[in-house]
C-alpha cells in the first residue's frame, strides 16, 4: 500500500499532504518570520472561540496533557480546591495531575456511558463552599461521551466558581463560544480536530483572571502566565519552540478556515461517525454508548464475544489493510475504539469498515456480536 496508514485514533491524526509539506523548512526560533507565524496562529485560535475580547491564548510545547497540567498549575492557587467531574479515563488523569501538584482535589463520579450532570454539580457546590475550581472534559474520549459544557459553565458562573475545560478532542469541531459561556481556562492541542501534528498545546485564559495567575505555578517551564508575558513583550517563546509543529498548525488552520471553519469540520466528522456506525452495525458490532450521548469524535465498540477474537490479532489484520484502530479504555468490559476525526471523509470510513470485515474473516469470526 503506497499511502500512509489512516489513523482512526483520537490523535495523532491523519494529516493532509499540505500540512506535511509545511514541515520541510527549518525556522529560527527567534526569527521575525517565525514570530509572525506564532502571532497569526494565536489570533486564529482566538477567532475560533470568538475570544478576542475576553481571553488570551498561550501556546505551550509538549502533548496536550502538558497543557492541562500547566493550566491547573497556573490558574488554581495552591490553596485552591478543585472539583473534577469524572466520567472517564481523562477525567481521572486531570484529578491525578491536580493532586500531584499539591492542589486539593475532589472527584464526583459518573458512569462511563453517561455524561456528567450540571444538576449534580450544583448540589456539590452548594454542599461544599470551599470548592474554588471545577474541571471538566468536554468530550471524554475514554468512551466518546459528549459532556454538557454550556450547562456546566452556567452553573459555575451562577455560583462564582472558576471553570477549567479540557477541550482536547472537541476544540474546532464542537461549538465553543466565549461570548455565550464563561470559562477561566480552556485547553486544546495541535494534533486533534485542527488536524495539525502533535507537539503543541494551547490554553485560553480569561483576561479578568490573568494578573492573579502570576506566581501560582510551581513549574518554570509550565508557567503560562510567564509564557504569556514574555510572548506579549517579545513575540517569542521563552524556551525552544516546536517550530515545525507550529508552522504545520498554521497550514492546518488555513485549510480549516478554507473548509468553512468549525461548522464544516463538525459536519464532516458527523458524516464520518454516521458512516462508521451504519457500517459496523451491518457487521454486527454494537456501540458502547447510546446515540444521545455519542460525540462524533471517537466511537467505542463492544468486542466480539467469539472465542477466536483477540484484539491484537484484529488490530494487526486491520493495520495490514491500512487502518490503525485504537484499544479500549474501559476496565470493566472489553472494547475497542475507532476515531472519526482527521483529514478523512466518509469514503475512508467506508474503506475502514471493509477492512474490519476482512479482519473478521482473517480471524475466522462469523459474527461480531458482543457478549452483552
Amino acid at each position: 500500500m503506497d499511502r500512509d496508514k489512516i489513523l482512526l485514533t483520537p490523535g495523532p491524526l491523519t494529516t493532509t499532504l499540505r500540512t506535511k509539506l509545511a514541515m520541510l523548512r527549518d525556522w529560527g526560533s527567534w526569527d521575525s518570520d517565525f514570530n509572525a507565524v506564532t502571532a497569526k496562529v494565536r489570533a486564529s485560535l482566538l477567532d475560533i472561540i470568538h475570544g478576542h475580547g475576553s481571553h488570551v491564548v498561550v501556546p505551550l510545547q509538549g502533548s496536550g496533557t502538558f497543557s492541562v497540567e500547566a493550566a491547573v498549575a497556573t490558574v488554581v492557587p495552591r490553596d485552591g480546591h478543585i472539583l473534577v467531574l469524572d466520567n472517564g479515563a481523562y477525567c481521572k488523569r486531570a484529578a491525578r495531575l491536580s493532586q500531584m501538584m499539591g492542589r486539593r482535589c475532589t472527584q464526583v463520579n459518573f458512569a462511563d456511558d453517561q455524561p456528567v450532570s450540571a444538576q449534580v454539580l450544583q448540589q456539590q457546590l452548594k454542599a461544599d463552599p470551599t470548592i474554588t475550581h471545577v474541571v471538566m472534559i468536554h468530550c471524554e474520549t475514554g468512551a466518546g461521551v459528549l459532556n454538557p459544557l454550556q450547562a456546566v459553565a452556567d452553573v459555575c458562573k451562577a455560583h462564582g466558581k472558576s471553570l477549567i475545560v479540557d477541550a482536547m478532542s472537541s476544540f474546532a469541531a464542537l461549538p465553543i463560544d466565549a461570548r455565550t459561556m464563561q470559562f477561566d481556562a480552556l485547553i486544546a492541542a495541535s494534533g486533534k480536530c485542527l488536524e495539525g501534528v502533535p507537539g503543541m498545546g494551547f490554553v485560553f485564559i480569561r483576561k479578568e483572571i490573568l494578573e492573579v495567575c502570576a506566581g501560582q505555578s510551581q513549574s518554570l517551564a509550565m508557567d503560562l502566565y510567564d509564557q504569556y508575558v514574555y510572548m506579549e513583550k517579545t513575540g517569542q517563546w521563552r524556551f525552544t519552540p516546536p517550530t515545525h509543529v507550529v508552522v504545520a498548525l498554521a497550514e492546518a488552520i488555513a485549510q480549516f478556515e478554507a473548509e468553512g471553519g468549525q461548522p464544516a469540520r463538525l459536519l464532516r466528522y458527523e458524516l464520518n461517525c454516521r458512516t462508521l456506525l451504519e457500517g459496523m452495525s451491518r457487521l454486527g458490532f454494537k456501540p458502547f454508548l447510546d446515540s444521545s450521548v455519542q460525540a462524533p469524535i471517537i466511537v467505542t465498540f463492544h468486542a466480539p464475544s467469539h472465542r477466536h477474537y483477540d484484539f491484537k490479532a484484529f488490530y494487526n489484520a486491520a493495520r495490514a489493510r491500512g487502518f490503525i484502530l485504537y484499544p479500549g479504555k474501559l476496565t470493566q468490559i472489553e472494547t475497542f475504539r475507532v476515531g472519526c476525526i482527521g483529514a478523512i471523509g466518509p469514503a475512508e470510513m467506508e474503506q475502514a469498515v471493509h477492512a474490519v470485515e476482512l479482519a473478521l474473516r482473517d480471524l475466522g469470526l462469523d459474527s461480531a456480536d458482543p457478549a452483552i
